[in-house]
């Protein structure tokens, strides 16, 4: 249940695994992330405020978007 309670803009499971991923990734790591494609701006900003660099990929034909966080 609680990956599908994200809080109140659905990001709060994003907020907790951005603030740990530094310390599972190795030097050009990556953790990917599907959102919303309206999310996805604030997931970047999540992970990048949390030392991760952060890009958005979507994909129309599925209608999914990830974003990537790489561990510096």
């Amino acid at each position: 249940m609680v990956t599908l309670d994200g809080g109140s803009d659905g990001l709060g499971v994003l907020r907790r695994v951005s603030a740990e991923a530094r310390t599972w990734l190795t030097p050009g790591g990556h953790v990917l992330v599907e959102t919303t494609e309206d999310q996805s701006t604030t997931a970047a900003a999540i992970l990048e405020g949390d030392g991760l660099a952060a890009r958005m990929i979507t994909d129309e034909d599925y209608a999914a978007t990830v974003v990537i966080g790489t561990a510096p």
